[in-house]
This record gives C-alpha cells, structure tokens and sequence, in this order.
C-alpha cells in the first residue's frame, strides 16, 4: 500500500519519541501527553509511540506525525502486557494508528494463546495494517519475520527472564536483526543519550523510539540523584 511506505519513508532515518506515563506516574494525563508530543515535533521527532486509546486521539490533534499505538494492559493470566489481545488491536485500528506494536515474545498471553495463535488471527483480519513486533530476543525476530510483522524492534530485550542482564541498547541484537532479516528494524530500550542513538544507527537500525531520557522527568531526575549518591 502507498500509505504505508510513506509511513515507514517517513520514520527511515529519525527519531520517534515515546510519550507515555501509567496512573501512578505524576504525568500520567492525555493533555500532558499531547503537549509532549507536540515538543517532541517541534524538536525534530519523525514519530510519536503512545499508549491508549485517550492519549492517541489527544496526541492526534496536536501532532501531524506517525504514531505506533499500544495499549497496555495486565491480564491475571499472563506477564503479556503490550497490545495483549485482539481487542487492545481492534481499539486501536478503529482510531486509526499508523503503526500498531504488540508484544513479541514467546511467552504465553492471555487466555492461553501463544504468540503464533495470537498473530495469525491478527494479520487475517486486518491484512493492511502496519504492525511493528516488540522483540527481545533474535528468535522472536525471526518468528515475527516469518510471521509477516512489517517492523521488528528491540523493545523487550532486557525485560524477559530469558534476557535480563543484557547491556541496553541491545547493539548485538540490532546488529544481527539487521544483517540477517529483511524487515526493517526499530531500535528501542536504553537509548538514554545522542551517543547511543548514533550507535544504534552504527549497528544497522532503521529508526529508534527514545521514551524514557525525554518524556519521563521523574526517572530523569532520579537517574541524576543516583549519580549524585554514588559520587558523595
């Protein structure tokens, strides 16, 4: 489709900025998230990612950007918790998200679906969606491949049992993602300064979702306390 390469002409090449805060966070209001949104525009973002329904239609009004919607939400079922189920995908194609991310990794989601399961039933409905896969590990990218994702990124890489530890950003997995699949690969987790946005540039991505070190001042903040307590 046309509209979608020029989605994904627009992103090649830039920085998407996360703009997401959840109900204990002091930010968390759709206003707020619109106006950073918006800063993030005005700053040179390519992308917006963002999370529900209320703070897309928000961030929509302000932004002229593609936005990767997700929504989060926590099943007793599962630890699955990016666009979980078909429902969170429906909600956000009625809005028309440009790009939809779903969790990606091989852990069971809710109602005892596996990844597979859940995908196919995904990608038979809605054939001409854009979708990106949050990966965390190289198998999970070249099921997400096989699958038919049309964007595969770094986002879980550090957040699944199997990949705790590992050095963020994931250098290694963007590298190998690039060098050995054909779709293209979206950086995310750990970029927390322009050095390692050039980095993940270096190791082959095709854009990078930055969230936490411009959107969220409260972890900011406490990044900096903490230097400042381990000096004194």
């Amino acid at each position: 489709m046309e509209k979608n390469k020029k989605i994904l002409e627009q992103i090649k090449g830039g920085l998407i900025v996360s703009c997401q805060a959840l109900p204990q966070e002091p930010l968390y209001d759709s206003y707020i998230m619109s106006k950073m949104a918006y800063a993030a525009m005005l700053g040179g973002a390519v992308g917006i990612r963002a999370n529900t329904v209320v703070d897309i239609l928000a961030i929509r009004e302000r932004v002229d950007l593609p936005i990767i919607g997700i929504i989060k939400h926590e099943y007793d079922d599962s630890d699955v918790y990016i666009t979980p189920t078909i429902d969170e995908v429906d909600a956000l194609v009625e809005i028309g998200c440009d790009i939809i991310a779903t969790d990606a990794t091989k852990r069971i989601r809710p109602y005892g679906k596996n990844f597979e399961e859940f995908f196919h039933e995904v990608r038979a409905k809605y054939p001409n969606q854009l979708f990106m896969a949050d990966t965390s590990c190289f198998e999970e990218g070249q099921l997400a491949e096989r699958l038919g994702f049309d964007l595969i990124g770094t986002t879980m890489a550090g957040y699944t049992p199997y990949t705790k530890g590992r050095s963020l950003p994931d250098l290694e997995l963007i590298e190998k993602y690039s060098k050995e699949l054909n779709v293209p690969i979206i950086a995310e987790g750990g970029i927390w300064s322009p050095d390692d946005l050039k980095n993940v540039y270096k190791a082959g991505a095709f854009s990078a979702v930055c969230g936490t070190a411009i959107t969220r001042p409260m972890d900011i903040t406490k990044r900096f306390v903490k230097a400042l307590d381990e000096y004194l």
